[in-house]
């Protein structure tokens, strides 16, 4: 019974993929790149270094409910360590003249981050005041 469902299955398989043929009308599909018009072999200037507000100073969110920006580069948050838990934890924060990790993202033990809020760079990004735009925004 195996080997005739085997045997089967193996005609099924074979006369599916036969005669298939690709459609003669078939037109290319036209695809943008970001980079717009520049070939891959083109060599273009490098982006600007992004510039962070002085210590201290923070911008203005877009809208209400925004997370807060954060006035630095990225630091390394991996699955064995978190980084801003460096300066922010709130045994630190003070000392560090930094925000402290608020109650909501800790877990009851007042130390540790959820799960949820432990990549703290899914909805806190850097604030680099002269980043370019990479599509056109209206919000």
């Amino acid at each position: 019974m195996k080997k005739l469902i085997c045997v089967a299955m193996l005609a099924l398989g074979l006369s599916a993929c036969s005669g298939q043929a690709p459609l003669s009308d078939a037109k290319p599909v036209n695809v943008k790149s970001l980079a717009g018009d520049a070939q891959v072999s083109d060599v273009r200037p490098a982006d600007a270094m992004p510039e962070y507000p002085a210590r201290g100073k923070s911008l203005q969110r877009n809208f209400a409910e925004q997370p807060p920006l954060v006035p630095h580069k990225d630091y390394d948050i991996s699955i064995s360590k978190n980084s801003c838990i460096n300066c922010h934890s709130p045994e630190k924060a003070k000392r560090m003249r930094t925000t402290a990790v608020p109650a909501s993202h800790l877990e009851t033990d007042g130390k540790t981050l959820k799960g949820q809020n432990y990549f703290c760079t899914q909805c806190h990004v850097p604030q680099a005041s002269n980043k370019q735009a990479i599509v056109d925004n209206t919000f």
